[in-house]
This record gives structure tokens, C-alpha cells and sequence, in this order.
């Protein structure tokens, strides 16, 4: 069964940074993504990486977040930076296996305060 479990999120203030990590329990011999829902909000896709380390981020989150992975570890990072409060939400880890089949974390909760 495929685990994925989230750490490092918090409080931090507008500016401030954090960095997420996402353990799988399983080879992420996939595409790894980070996904965001606010309060109130649709899930919304932040970022995501290949397994050859192409990268994909939201218009909202270029140039201040940085998706990076260490296979080895089977492990995916989100690097975030600059914070907003509208950065606020709860952050989930997500893996899509090429035959489709796709599995989530619990989230980890970032709220930034202005």
C-alpha cells in the first residue's frame, strides 16, 4: 500500500519561508506533485516534478516555491519562499503512477500570517 506522508508545515510570517517534505513509502518512480486547498477553495495543483526532474509550477507560485525530489530517499520537497497569506492553505502530497493509478498524503498545514 502507498504511503505519502507530509511534514514541515506551520506558522510563519508574510516573507518567511518553509520547506516541505513528502515521504512515500514506495519507489517514486512517478510524477510528484504538490497540491494546495484554502479554506473555502478548490484543491488547486502548486507544483509538480517528473521522475527526470521536469518541473511544473502555478502562475501564483513561480519564482518563490521550488519543487525538488531525492529518489533514493523516495522523498519530495517543496521549497517555499516569500510567503503570502494567500499562500495559506493546507498542502498535499500527491504521486501518479504512468498506468494512472494516483494516491495522497493526509496534508500538512501552512498558514502565514500577515
Amino acid at each position: 500500500q502507498v504511503q505519502l506522508v507530509e511534514s514541515g508545515g506551520g506558522l510563519v510570517q508574510a516573507g518567511g519561508s518553509l520547506r516541505l517534505s513528502c515521504a512515500a513509502s514506495v519507489s517514486i518512480f512517478s510524477i510528484m506533485g504538490w497540491y494546495r486547498q484554502a479554506p473555502g477553495k478548490r484543491r488547486e495543483l502548486v507544483t509538480f516534478i517528473t521522475y527526470s526532474g521536469i518541473t511544473n509550477y502555478a502562475d501564483s507560485v513561480k519564482g518563490r516555491f521550488t519543487i525538488s525530489r531525492d529518489n533514493a530517499k523516495n522523498t519530495v520537497y517543496l521549497q517555499m519562499s516569500s510567503l503570502k497569506p494567500e499562500d495559506t492553505a493546507v498542502y498535499y502530497c500527491n504521486l501518479k503512477r504512468p498506468g494512472g493509478s494516483e494516491y495522497w498524503g493526509k496534508g500538512t498545514l501552512v498558514t502565514v500570517s500577515s
